[in-house]
């Protein structure tokens, strides 16, 4: 997407919001924390600010890379020695933002390398964004700075464009040269964010999902409640978790998810975790590509 001036505004404004959440969070995390807790407070601290999540705060730990999101009920708490991805977006009238870091709760800092490999790879991508610059290029930078710091860079996950009720939109941006199409353009918008791993570079599925997204409306079904569709519709197809509608009877909110899931319309996301199950660090901005060369909104 390329904002107009009035819209790049409330990205800009949006950015800020994302960013004191997320840094609330750094700030505030601790063995013994509920993550459920700590996701909960970044959202509240997003609408307090004036914004909504532009997707449910997750908190994914260790060999979990990404989407660990907290039922309702979730009591699990920050252990020490935890790697943690504290992920976590705002928008205003749908114009959304995306970021995110890595915090070592452990007391020998072991895993500051693998935090600092992904960090300094984010550093390097963005210095590269101006204009016509191919994503690939990104990539491959990217994988050469995880790489030079002993670590591997995840293959299947990628940075992405973001826009009006859009959180993944073109182009990709890899963490490696993966043949990925595409270039940069004055105006981008997007979201790059560099995962590091000891472990074998991918992910995959693994756990129950908590994050949800609805693409499309559904079949009329005297399976799904209306009052519960038009809560979920109250989101314009950006992802939600269970938790954000806890408020709601709680059995037909899950004979209606049930009824969307099956009928293809609810799209669903589990936690992804690391191939070989080891540790995963990470950092992510969203930068916008401007006449002055790149800015980041969510610093």
């Amino acid at each position: 997407m390329i904002p107009t001036p009035e819209e790049l505004e409330i990205f800009r404004k949006a950015g800020n919001i994302a960013a004191d959440a997320r840094n609330w969070a750094a700030q505030n995390i601790a063995p013994g924390i509920l993550l459920r807790e700590l996701q909960e407070g970044m959202e509240e601290r997003i609408r307090n600010a004036g914004a909504l999540p532009s997707f449910p705060a997750q908190t994914s730990r260790n060999h979990v890379a990404a989407h660990y999101c907290s039922s309702p009920t979730d009591n699990t708490r920050f252990e020490e020695n935890d790697l943690v991805k504290i992920d976590v977006g705002a928008h205003i009238d749908g114009y959304v933002t995306d970021t995110g870091v890595s915090v070592d709760l452990s007391s020998d800092g072991r895993w500051s390398s693998m935090i600092a490999a992904a960090s300094d790879a984010l550093d390097a991508a963005i210095a590269m964004c101006e204009p016509d610059v191919q994503v690939d290029d990104i990539g491959e930078r990217v994988g050469e700075v995880i790489e030079g710091a002993g670590f591997n860079p995840i293959l299947n996950l990628t940075g992405h464009g973001l826009g009006h009720w859009t959180l993944h939109d073109r182009p990709q941006i890899p963490n490696a040269r993966i043949r990925a199409p595409g270039k940069l353009e004055a105006g981008f918008i997007f979201a790059i964010e560099p995962f590091a791993t000891s472990g074998m570079g991918r992910v995959q599925d693994d756990g129950k999902p908590e994050v949800f997204r609805l693409t499309r409306q559904p079949k009329v079904s005297n399976k799904i409640d209306s009052e519960i569709l038009d809560s979920i519709n109250e989101w314009n197809g950006l992802p939600i978790a269970r938790r954000y509608f806890s408020h709601l009877p709680r059995k037909p909110f899950e004979r209606t998810l049930r009824e969307l899931i099956k009928q293809g319309v609810l799209d669903e996301y589990p936690p992804l975790v690391e191939g070989k199950n080891e540790h995963v660090g990470w950092k992510e901005h969203t930068i916008y590509i401007g006449p002055d060369g790149p800015e980041v909104i969510t610093r």
